[in-house]
């Protein structure tokens, strides 16, 4: 989620658990889907679509798009200004909604937010009824089970020394909201943002010290700082409870430019086996960044069908995902 525009674990699958799950736990998905999805097994790591690179397309196409090319998950987005945010969602839309998103056997595990805590006083108001008004959509849509509120917190990368305990402060309160709401929000590293390193990501929520906020792990935005993989997934995965993956083109922290997940440098049979080892078990979540979709040529089902394609096999060869079905 760019600046500009942008649950507990579960308990550890064994092997055999995992193999009998994928040949037993078939989803009911609806006549639009591919028979071959409807085999599709339970994955120990889901594979996820945000819809933030979806902007352009009726709800109901992505849904369905995500469903036929053979996500697990998707992400919603709940930004200011997009058609799918929480107040454009009428209470008999949540309805059929959520239950289009159980026919079409996907899992709602996140919703974006787009949010500041360094903005002014009567605009941090606001955004605490908007983690409220994302919460009460996320159970509508997901009443199993409440989907993660990601956001960036805003700012400037030199200003992160000014203002980390005002953001640990007002943190308190979106701590609240979640445990009143029971959503937990997962807050983002950014690159260019106040809050952009892996170590101040983990000091933060360790401030806060609230089970409501934990942290969104995304390694693009510390592979332009430097960090290695395993290095920034350590200090971070204890508190992940979402996972974004896009690649970058191989710039730095101050000239980058956020390219499609794999067609970069990122191993991602490292990257999952290392969750795998971590005892990660929430979905990876596909991001396509701003800089990718607002492009004159692009063309978001195209790029989802290419992600896909790109990395299905990554989630097989870790031994995280049973492709032989989907």
């Amino acid at each position: 989620m760019p600046i500009s525009d942008s649950h507990p674990l579960e308990t550890s699958l064994s092997r055999r658990d995992f193999l009998t799950r994928c040949a037993t736990g078939a989803m009911a998905l609806s006549s639009v889907v591919p028979a071959a999805l409807a085999a599709k097994g339970q994955p120990m790591i889901p594979f996820g679509m945000s819809l933030y690179g979806m902007k352009s397309l009726d709800i109901d196409v992505a849904l369905r798009a995500c469903a036929e090319i053979g996500f697990d998950t998707v992400e919603w987005v709940a930004n200011a200004g997009w058609a799918t945010e929480p107040k454009n969602i009428s209470s008999a839309e949540r309805k059929r909604l959520a239950s289009m998103l159980d026919s079409l056997g996907l899992r709602l595990h996140g919703l974006m937010e787009n949010l500041s805590l360094l903005a002014k006083d009567d605009v941090l108001t606001a955004n605490l009824d908007r983690l409220k008004d994302a919460a009460e959509l996320g159970h509508a849509l997901a009443p199993k089970r409440m989907p993660v509120i990601e956001t960036t917190l805003g700012g400037k990368p030199e200003q992160w020394q000014e203002v980390k305990n005002l953001l640990a402060d007002r943190l308190g309160a979106w701590a609240e909201v979640g445990k009143s709401s029971k959503a937990v929000i997962a807050i983002k590293a950014h690159v260019g943002g106040a809050l952009h390193t892996p170590e101040d990501a983990a000091w933060l929520v360790k401030q806060v010290n609230s089970p409501w906020i934990k942290v969104t792990y995304d390694f693009s935005h510390f592979e332009l700082r430097g960090y290695k993989l395993a290095e920034s997934m350590a200090l971070m995965i204890g508190q992940t409870r979402f996972i974004h993956i896009k690649d970058t083109n191989g710039g730095d922290a101050k000239k980058f430019q956020f390219i499609l997940p794999g067609d970069g440098q990122t191993d991602y049979v490292e990257y999952l086996s290392l969750l795998k080892r971590h005892g990660y078990r929430d979905p990876v979540t596909i991001e396509v960044s701003g800089q990718v979709w607002n492009k004159k040529e692009y063309d978001p089902i195209a790029a989802a069908k290419h992600c896909y394609a790109k990395l299905a096999p990554a989630f097989a060869k870790a031994e995280v995902r049973d492709m032989k079905k989907a």
